[in-house]
């Protein structure tokens, strides 16, 4: 129910980000979702990638800060409705939704969602019966 998430540390430099896409391409990473949260000394790129693995593995390997994450990817037609009609589902068990971002093909969004309990976050989309995307799946968009 979880998908790999590749989490990197930037600073806040002309052409960090094209040297970081240029990295992963060499090896045809495929970016399947983004974001980028910012400050003023650094910013966050959190991305969903076709080969996580792999994506970690090189950037490890060229000294980039990296981290591996299990985040949930719950599937919803796209509007405004259904997103809070799940998330009402996770407030309501008392979970805290850390960040999320979205990515639409067509007219289904996949939400990413990290949470503070990920067990519990797993019982609520077991018990709601919410639809969710592996990472096999996500492969073949």
């Amino acid at each position: 129910m979880t998908i790999n998430q590749i989490s990197i540390f930037l600073e806040n430099k002309y052409g960090s980000l094209n040297e970081l896409f240029n990295l992963l391409s060499k090896e045809n990473i495929r970016i399947i979702a983004a974001t980028v949260a910012d400050t003023s000394e650094f910013g966050i790129l959190r991305m969903i990638v076709n080969e996580p693995q792999k994506a970690y593995q090189l950037l490890k390997e060229n000294h980039i800060s990296v981290h591996l994450a299990d985040v949930l990817a719950i599937t919803t037609p796209s509007s405004a409705n259904n997103f809070a009609a799940i998330l009402k589902h996770f407030t309501n068990a008392g979970l805290c939704i850390e960040y999320m971002y979205c990515f639409s093909v067509k007219n289904k969004s996949f939400l990413i969602l990290r949470v503070n309990d990920r067990n519990k976050a797993l019982e609520v989309i077991g018990r709601f019966h919410l639809e969710y995307i592996t990472e096999n799946e996500l492969n073949s968009l």
